[in-house]
């Protein structure tokens, strides 16, 4: 009966060892998570590896509808509507599945995210969008699947695949200046000396309205007098209306509040700046 027990125990304890044990997955899971503008954007796909194999036109083949990846459907999600490639598309999540071409691909954002691979039956209405990319061909192979969000900026940035010596990128815009014109607009009715500032550097930034980034960086100076990063831009806003003047004051203000202060980077940029505009 004590070995009968004994062998019981050994079983079970064999049997928990198998329900816990982990292996590596052939394509392991991923997600990339990026802020373009003021758009959250997330990826989440599965990223299988060449392992001395020819991809596309092959394990891939060409005209083929694919899932993007391996394992479910590669996903994409918007934080707010975009413009893909020219094409609208709302915010929320979408399958990517492409037609790979040896010289185009054919790019669609599905809305029926909950495929294991691409759709049994495929539904027309569920098409968010579908864009056309050409192929740039790498010199460097990449062994394993990628997913990228590269060429950032304030109003877009590039959805890129790469695979063995593929690489196809998808243009995205995102409402940036609609969303901080609005921010702008909410809190200039109580505003800070920061919320000046930052107001006033992004649109100098965008170049969208001088008169409005003067105004506005001239009240942030006005109310923090030892904040020589305001006077920097000041210098610098007054520099690109042709106030040169204005600028190589608002600049020895910036240099000798930095100065004070102990900031050495500041100190130099101002004094570039007006070996520029001649006043050193």
């Amino acid at each position: 009966m004590k070995k009968l027990s004994l062998l019981m125990l050994s079983g079970l304890l064999s049997l928990g060892m198998e329900a816990q044990l982990q292996t590596p997955q052939p394509s392991p899971s991923s997600k990339l998570q990026q802020t373009v503008g003021l758009t959250e954007v997330e990826v989440e796909y599965s990223r299988p590896s060449m392992r001395g194999r020819t991809i596309f036109g092959n394990l891939v083949p060409y005209d083929a509808l694919w899932r993007t990846g391996a394992n479910k459907n590669t996903t994409i999600t918007f934080s707010d509507d975009v413009v893909v490639e020219g094409k609208e598309l709302k915010a929320g999540s979408y399958a990517i599945f492409t037609r790979p071409g040896e010289a185009v691909w054919e790019v669609t954002f599905y809305s029926d995210t909950n495929n294991w691979g691409t759709p049994r039956n495929w539904d027309a209405s569920k098409v968010a969008a579908v864009v056309k990319t050409e192929v740039q061909e790498m010199s460097i192979p990449v062994e394993t699947f990628t997913i990228t969000i590269d060429d950032l900026h304030n109003n877009g940035a590039t959805l890129g695949i790469l695979w063995e010596n593929t690489y196809v990128g998808v243009k995205f815009e995102v409402p940036t200046m609609a969303k901080a014109s609005k921010s702008i607009e909410n809190v200039m009715a109580g505003p800070s000396a920061n919320d000046y500032y930052a107001a006033a550097s992004y649109y100098f930034a965008e170049e969208k309205d001088l008169a409005k980034a003067k105004e506005w960086i001239d009240k942030a100076v006005s109310l923090n007098e030892k904040g020589f990063w305001m006077m920097r831009t000041q210098s610098l806003i007054y520099a690109k209306m042709g106030n040169k003047k204005g600028a190589i004051e608002a600049a020895r203000r910036s240099m000798a509040v930095a100065e004070e202060a102990g900031n050495s980077d500041y100190v130099k940029l101002n004094q570039d700046s007006l070996k520029e505009w001649g006043a050193m």
